[in-house]
């Protein structure tokens, strides 16, 4: 079950010939993850403080199917593919809202982290739990 963000374009979004900046892909990506995790019961910054530790992205990789151009609509998804204890995998997704066309896909691994040193640990196990279900 993929989580579901709706993301208008603007023109800060969009390069000189108008068009969404690849680049900002990630941005959506990002933001969809954010109010995936807000829609859990987690917000980043309360999470950070709670258990010291936070998400960092690893590793990215997109694919750029079509372009996303000025004042359209997006749906942003966010899916997990594979949860470890440390890090997840997720498969995003973004689609032009009015008739679902693929714009881009790829795939964010992101990791936790203990938010002052930057070291690896393991994802608290309630986090985990709710990421699970």
């Amino acid at each position: 079950m993929s989580f579901e963000f709706p993301i208008r374009v603007y023109w800060e979004d969009t390069d000189a010939g108008g068009i969404v900046f690849y680049a900002n892909y990630l941005k959506f990506f990002e933001r969809a993850r954010t109010e995936w995790l807000r829609a859990l019961g987690f917000g980043q910054h309360a999470l950070r403080d709670s258990t010291g530790g936070m998400f960092v992205v690893g590793e990215t990789s997109l694919r750029y199917l079509r372009p996303a151009r000025l004042d359209d609509e997006l749906l942003v998804t966010a899916r997990v593919e594979t949860a470890g204890r440390a890090s997840l995998v997720l498969r995003q997704e973004a689609f032009l809202l009015d008739n679902k066309a693929l714009l881009c896909e790829g795939t964010i691994r992101i990791g936790w982290v203990e938010a002052a040193s930057l070291k690896p640990a393991r994802i608290p196990p309630n986090l985990l739990e709710a990421i699970q279900q």
